[in-house]
């Protein structure tokens, strides 16, 4: 008997370690390294020789550089809610950066289905996740989530997938910070042969090349370079722990360079990211573009990497993820283009979509009354944003430096192959016709297909998140019908006197969305379209929406004078509500007389209960003024 159980035992001893030898060959490590705002345009194996990213770029040399990959938001909150979730943001309704709106429960943060696999999964250590009830979604993703996270931290032998967040790049070292904050925390933490000077590179021509600017301009380059060197040390360890040979590196940024016209805005500079994935010889069979120093231009982004890492792991994806998987035996068919979306960041609301194929993007601009550097107060506290306003004042921009600042068009079209810069729209070019058509079908499809649940204003999805998500109901269609509520929108942007007649004939639909709709299409047309619709857009005011009432006001307020809708406005502000608080100063942003409503906004600033973007929205208003300074020391 004692005999035969000791047989037992050591049988299961010998298979469990067994288990333990094949579990570590089949199943790959995975080293995740996320940089913070960083565009391909500023990395050396992207093609900038100015650029000192060597260790990037060694991984490129030795890796797949991907060539089109893309951020599915251009601000952090919004991106990493799509990474961690697998799903896009306007599906679920957390593109607004920043919010903290429910989501379905059983939708999980990838790393859970890792877990389930074996895998000993960690996070060093930035969340950002942008859903409700974070901290226990955060709980049950991850073994460990902290600033002491890592591999070491697993069993003997357990496989591992290690993410590791790198912000020596973030917005705040590239502008936001004080120069002097930025001297002591990026500068003098770089070797002096490290240090790349403000002469030594090539100004992108959306700005002025003075050498004020090359001074703040210079902060992107070394920002990188310290992001380097940290990736580097990171490495090291990995090489020290003799893991190298078993683990895959993916390598990539969260969004577009955190500098004015690239984070938060909806072109390619927002979007496009560098992206770089690594494998060690023992699992070079699972990539379908061969090995070292391939560069692929195949399309992927963000709603791709939950499924593709579940199925690394040897795990089953769940029906609710639509992204791609990229590698492996399950790997999916390449797609045609991707579709793309920016929305409000901090204080600044904003809707744009954009579509790409790799070689083109199109930019839908749903508010574009509101210029590409509109009014965010992280953004207006920098110094280069302080120059390039103050240069646009004085008129020493050329037309494209002037346009970042100006009112939008309704769309962008812009050869992203041969104009990296995106300095020429092509939407109004003949020869492009084609393009812009196909890239317009591909929106719309793709719109009503997801039934983006964005074109709620955000006031709802705040309602709709008390009892539910904006994910369900997005698919009710008796609540949401989108294909109506597209067609009002669908206008919004294009500027006519005949659109505007449409816009004025939908104020009377019976669907409250359809109206803000068409009250936030009038937004964006110009005095000669409104003056005949006056009667109309004033009664406006007293619907019974405060998203329309709030908009309507802005109209009447800014075209007719109409004081009533200034006291309208007045009243919006000191909402309890903050999204229609919010609503409310970022319009008197763009309007032109400010002066009436000085101590109303002096007055919200100072109130219990406002958050950050109130208060933020308040001091750029103060800020527009010279009430206030626009520097580090004034941001909310």
């Amino acid at each position: 008997m004692k005999k035969n159980r000791l047989i037992t035992i050591s049988l299961a001893l010998i298979l469990s370690l067994s288990s333990v030898v094949v579990w570590g060959q089949q199943k790959p490590n995975i080293l995740w390294i996320t940089i913070e705002d960083t565009s391909p345009q500023f990395i050396g194996c992207y093609g900038d020789k100015n650029a000192s990213t060597p260790v990037i770029d060694k991984l490129a040399e030795e890796g797949i550089r991907f060539s089109n990959a893309f951020s599915t938001g251009t601000v952090c909150s919004p991106s990493r809610s799509t990474i961690i979730t697998g799903v896009r943001t306007y599906a679920m309704g957390t593109g607004n950066h920043r919010s903290n709106y429910s989501i379905p429960d059983f939708i999980h943060g990838f790393p859970y289905y890792m877990q389930k696999q074996g895998y000993y999964v960690s996070n060093n250590f930035k969340t950002d996740y942008n859903v409700g009830n974070v901290k226990q979604f955060t709980q049950e993703a991850w073994n460990e989530s902290s600033n002491k996270a890592g591999w070491w931290n697993r069993k003997s032998g357990q496989p591992f997938f290690a993410v590791f967040n790198f912000n020596d790049s973030h917005q705040s070292r590239t502008m936001t910070n004080s120069y002097e904050w930025y001297l002591k925390n990026v500068w003098e933490q770089l070797p002096e042969k490290d240090r790349i000077t403000e002469d030594a590179f090539d100004m992108p021509p959306f700005y002025r090349d003075t050498p004020e600017m090359r001074k703040h301009f210079a902060r992107v380059y070394n920002s990188i370079k310290l992001t380097d060197n940290r990736i580097g040390d990171l490495l090291a360890k990995l090489d020290k722990d003799k893991l190298r040979d078993s683990t895959i590196i993916f390598c990539y940024a969260d969004h577009g360079e955190g500098i004015p016209r690239g984070k938060t805005n909806g072109i390619n500079l927002g979007y496009r990211v560098p992206f770089i994935i690594w494998f060690p010889e023992m699992y070079k069979h699972l990539s379908p573009w061969g090995t070292a120093g391939v560069v692929s231009d195949e399309l992927i982004d963000f709603e791709d990497l939950a499924p593709t890492l579940i199925s690394l792991a040897g795990g089953e994806r769940p029906d609710y993820l639509k992204g791609r998987v990229l590698m492996g035996k399950e790997r999916s068919k390449p797609v045609e283009f991707l579709a793309l979306s920016s929305d409000r960041a901090d204080n600044g609301p904003d809707m744009v979509r954009s579509i790409t194929d790799g070689k083109y993007i199109y930019s839908r601009n749903f508010t574009p009354y509101m210029p590409q550097l509109r009014y965010i107060r992280y953004v207006d506290i920098a110094d280069i944003t302080n120059v390039i306003r103050r240069d646009f004042q004085d008129k020493q921009l050329n037309s494209l430096q002037e346009s970042i600042l100006e009112e939008r068009p309704a769309e962008f079209l812009f050869d992203i192959e041969n104009d990296i810069w995106e300095t020429r729209n092509l939407v109004k070019d003949p020869n492009y016709k084609n393009v812009l058509s196909r890239m317009r079908k591909q929106l719309d499809k793709n719109i009503l297909k997801t039934r983006d649940a964005h074109f709620l204003p955000e006031y709802e999805i705040g309602l709709i998140s008390k009892n539910g998500t904006a994910y369900e109901y997005r698919l009710d269609n008796t609540k949401y019908p989108i294909k109506e509520i597209y067609a009002a929108a669908s206008l919004s942007g294009h500027r006519s006197k005949e659109i505007a007649q449409k816009q004025v004939a939908l104020l009377s639909n019976g669907n409250k969305i359809i109206r803000y709709w068409a009250i936030t299409g009038l937004h964006s047309q110009p005095r000669e379209f409104l003056k005949d619709f006056d009667a109309e857009i004033i009664q406006m005011m007293d619907d019974g929406y405060p998203p329309v009432g709030a908009t309507a006001a802005a109209i009447a307020y800014q075209n007719f004078d109409n004081n009533a809708a200034e006291n309208k406005l007045k009243e919006y502000c000191e909402s309890e509500n903050m999204d229609i608080a919010l609503m409310a100063i970022n319009h008197l942003l763009y309007v032109e007389n400010k002066e009436p409503f000085i101590e109303t906004i002096k007055k919200v600033y100072q109130m219990p209960g406002r958050n950050y973007n109130v208060k933020a929205a308040c001091l750029d208003f103060m800020g527009i003024l010279n009430l206030v300074p626009n520097d580090s020391e004034h941001e909310s």
